[in-house]
């Protein structure tokens, strides 16, 4: 009979959802909370009332003409003391206890070095974050179909996070482990505000963002081409556009996968791998040695002073910036090891302005131009371009990241894709011969990112002569980091520019056999660099090294590994196009390509078809699709 009465009874009445409503259920951990706090406080309040009471208790009688010896060996006396004692013991433990919490909560992740290497291990905020799904990431064109991320039904009927470029975009979008990037920051707004418990109990429903979905300024098809130009190479390719600053595309190879990424053995055998560095992304961290790219800053720097009309001469024994220093020779010419220089100069061994010099790419005409503009205009202008400029080679190396170059809508979207900001030496100690290396590219001016040769060519791009910020959430306003030449003399630049990749002579005419019939124009330097690179075995991928002995603090001979090195020649390519109003400017840089002519340039030139192709250049340059033909000798039905 009970049990009959129990079954017809509705026990789902009795939950308390039912009972209290659902926001009464979900308050109901916050007021507890609440509720324990304040309990806490109080018993705390009592303890620290009652510890100081106890030194101010009233005494006995007969208590206050007793001696300081025997009043000490009372019973309430000792009970007093051992009360106090456990007292002070319970309230230092109490606030030990919540200082350790407190600290760990608000300051480890700023302060601790040892916190910060080891968050990635901690995955408890990823599983909050995914409990809110973050929104849709879409291309340049806002499309559906050209989603960067997005989410789909998987085959456990759970819905997966998915991206359409997870190995060409790995070092853009960022991991869940490392550093994060633009999957994290772009929606750090969404996710990491936590309400606290006195908000969870007196606000009715908390305000959600209406618009998770975020627009990039990359383009989808743009980003998997370069990714394909760089296949079985080592470097970088970035595409910026020069009158907005966006992003259009950018990609570091060796790159990885996102899912590799996701297990912590696999991630940790990517950061292990030194010979390769799949994490780094060389677009934007990596220090190059720029070559005969960094001309184009010298020259923007002879712009900027007024010298650009000055006239050197080439010698055919190279150019001495001083009695007892080396030459500085030529590409065409040769150094011997005796100090005789062969071949001949650039151009020829005759007085150049600064058009031709740039054309041929004089060293020598360009060395004399550093040393005539000095380390303060140097300076100057390096500031301007966003480059750190440093008083010693030692501060040179030491990195620093530059969040402050990007239009972002949040310091955590800067910081995650912040470039590290690349540097120039222009203390009073060094000589006039590196100042001349400077102004060629070569020497201390070799700690350059791919990223900024890009906007270093973005400059002359620019209509009004301007550096714009990067930006790479499209509803951003385009902003101006600095206003770096007038529009006059971006202009004159962009034509010098042109003489590289157009007439003849030029270093780079292979970008005008490439764009033949397409009316496009283009400006653009070559760059070759040679840079001392670690040698590493090709089978293993260990690094290779050789026995040497050297003495120690006490005069005995100790055998030590030394890293074995060759000499790597980069092929660096910087251009902008159309030449009349530049909608790209790019860096290319490959490791190990030699000439920039042969590898780096045909391969800025196929970027620049692409985006033709992809209609980035202008409705003047983008292809008309071909009107349907009518097959002949067909007849329309009736």
């Amino acid at each position: 009979m009970l049990a009959a009465i129990l079954l017809q009874i509705n026990w789902d009445s009795f939950r308390p959802e039912n009972l209290f409503g659902s926001q009464v259920l979900e308050r109901t951990p916050a007021g507890l909370s609440i509720v324990y706090i304040i309990g806490l406080g109080v018993l705390l309040g009592f303890l620290l009332i009652t510890f100081f009471d106890n030194f101010n208790r009233p005494k006995f009688l007969f208590e206050l003409e007793l001696p300081r010896e025997v009043s000490k060996k009372i019973t309430q006396s000792i009970a007093n003391r051992s009360i106090r004692v456990w007292q002070f013991v319970f309230v230092f433990l109490a606030f030990t206890v919540f200082g350790f919490q407190v600290y760990w909560t608000y300051f480890a992740d700023d302060s601790n070095e040892q916190f910060q290497a080891l968050a990635y291990k901690d995955l408890r905020g990823r599983r909050i974050s995914a409990a809110n799904l973050r929104g849709w990431m879409f291309d340049r064109t806002g499309k559906l179909s050209n989603s960067l991320a997005y989410y789909k039904v998987g085959e456990g009927r759970e819905i997966e996070r998915s991206f359409a470029l997870e190995r060409e975009m790995a070092h853009l979008l960022g991991t869940e482990r490392g550093t994060p990037g633009l999957e994290r920051s772009l929606y750090q707004r969404v996710i990491d505000p936590m309400p606290e418990a006195w908000e969870v109990l007196t606000t009715i429903k908390r305000k959600e963002d209406e618009n998770k979905d975020v627009r990039a300024t990359l383009d989808r098809d743009l980003q998997a081409y370069i990714a394909q130009q760089l296949e079985g190479k080592r470097g970088a390719i970035v595409v910026l556009n020069p009158q907005t600053g966006d992003i259009l595309a950018m990609y570091s190879n060796p790159s990885f996968s996102l899912a590799e990424a996701q297990n912590l053995d696999q991630y940790l055998a990517l950061e292990g791998n030194k010979r390769d560095k799949p994490l780094l992304n060389r677009a934007t961290r990596e220090f190059y040695i720029p070559g005969s790219t960094f001309k184009t800053f010298t020259l923007i720097s002879a712009f900027r002073a007024g010298k650009q009309n000055l006239l050197f001469p080439s010698y055919a024994d190279g150019f001495k910036p001083a009695r007892s220093s080396r030459p500085i020779v030529d590409s065409t010419q040769q150094l011997n090891p005796d100090g005789s220089v062969g071949g001949a100069c650039s151009g020829g061994c005759q007085e150049k302005d600064i058009t031709l010099a740039y054309k041929v790419s004089s060293n020598q005409y360009f060395a004399q131009m550093a040393i005539e503009l000095g380390r303060e205009r140097f300076r100057e202008t390096a500031q301007l371009m966003g480059i750190r400029p440093v008083e010693t080679p030692e501060d040179a190396l030491l990195p620093k990241f530059f969040p402050q170059v990007f239009n972002a809508s949040t310091s955590s979207i800067a910081n995650a894709i912040a470039p590290t900001q690349s540097t120039l030496v222009t203390g009073p100690d060094i000589s006039l011969f590196d100042i001349g290396l400077e102004g060629i590219g070569q020497g201390y001016a070799g700690q350059i990112t791919p990223l900024q040769m890009a906007m270093i060519a973005g400059v002359p791009g620019n209509l009004e002569g301007k550096l714009m910020k990067l930006r790479i959430e499209a509803d951003k306003q385009p902003e101006a980091f600095s206003q770096v030449l007038s529009p006059q003399q971006a202009a004159v630049i962009r034509q010098i520019m042109s003489t590289v990749t157009e007439e003849p002579g030029g270093t780079a005419t292979v970008l005008a056999a490439k764009l033949a019939g397409t009316g496009i124009r283009t400006g653009g330097k070559t760059g070759t660099a040679e840079k001392e690179a670690l040698l590493y075995d090709d089978k293993t991928g260990k690094l290779k090294t050789v026995k040497r002995q050297r003495r120690d603090a006490s005069g005995q001979l100790v055998t030590y590994d030394q890293p074995q090195t060759y000499m790597r020649t980069d092929s660096w390519f910087i251009s902008i196009a159309p030449l009349e109003r530049p909608q790209v400017a790019i860096a290319v840089v490959v490791e190990g390509g030699g000439y920039g002519s042969r590898t780096a340039a045909p391969i800025a030139a196929n970027v620049i078809l692409k985006a033709r192709e992809l209609g980035l250049l202008g409705d003047q340059y983008t292809p008309k699709a071909a009107p349907p033909q009518q097959t002949r000798g067909t007849r329309r039905r009736q």
